[in-house]
């Protein structure tokens, strides 16, 4: 499979491309572990194994400056659901701390996309924690994914709670392109884990920064609102900031696939 080179835009002072070498793998591992703070050896990365994934329907691509540095990696592999569709599952992202709010992240899922692609992967899935409203905004916002399921304790570890995101990857106009541009209601801390019906759509408030204190109940609370809306046949669309403490998704009825 031939490289894949994506510019960054003018003036960030990056490029993305795939990972080839040994050594990119190596230097890719250990900043996903320095990312993260990981000291457990269960949560490190197998240089062979990003190695293998990449020849084998996966993506490891990197994002790295003038002078080589790596300051970014995202990882994924060929992935098959229950219903026997096929997508890209995009695993991890790491940006290096130094070039974060930089677009890094950004760059790199759309390196992903490109690699995606030329296996013949239509869609993207990834998860992330839906407490970090920041995250849901980029995913859902910003990239235009769309949020499917909610899975409690995804890890098989307390307080693992993930929501899964698809990202189609074809040039077909956004569905909800109008929708992820609705405003919320006034919604206040008093609000938090609560649905809000508007109309044809419900808007699910969290924190917009959840504290420790405040995680476990609010975690509850929030879990059960986005797993009601998705089993209602809703799929989130949007996730956006109502004030300094509060940010809001909007769940909205499945454009279904003609």
């Amino acid at each position: 499979m031939p490289h894949s080179l994506v510019e960054s835009a003018a003036g960030v002072g990056f490029d993305c491309r795939q990972l080839t070498a040994y050594s990119e793998f190596r230097d890719a591992a250990a900043l996903y572990t320095r990312v993260f703070e990981y000291t457990d050896r269960d949560y490190s990365l197998n240089p062979n194994l990003l190695s293998a994934l990449a020849r084998n329907g996966g993506s490891a691509v990197g994002a790295f400056t003038p002078e080589a540095e790596l300051i970014g990696f995202a990882y994924g592999f060929a992935g098959r659901d229950a219903h026997g569709e096929d997508f890209h599952y995009s695993q991890a992202a790491a940006v290096d701390p130094a070039h974060q709010g930089r677009g890094v992240g950004h760059a790199l899922k759309f390196a992903q996309r490109d690699v995606a692609r030329r296996w013949g992967q239509q869609s993207m899935r990834w998860t992330f924690d839906p407490l970090i409203a920041r995250n849901a905004h980029f995913n859902l916002s910003s990239l235009g994914a769309v949020g499917i399921a909610f899975e409690p304790d995804y890890y098989g570890r307390s307080d693992t709670d993930r929501l899964v995101v698809a990202w189609d990857l074809g040039e077909t106009a956004d569905p909800y392109r109008v929708a992820r541009e609705a405003r919320p209601p006034v919604l206040r801390r008093a609000d938090w884990g609560m649905s809000i019906p508007t109309d044809t759509a419900r808007w699910i408030a969290l924190p917009a920064a959840v504290s420790p204190e405040e995680r476990s109940s609010v975690r509850t609370a929030v879990g059960q609102a986005l797993a009601q809306s998705l089993h209602d046949g809703l799929v989130l669309v949007a996730a956006v900031r109502v004030d300094e403490e509060t940010a809001a998704y909007l769940a909205v009825p499945q454009e279904r696939k003609p």
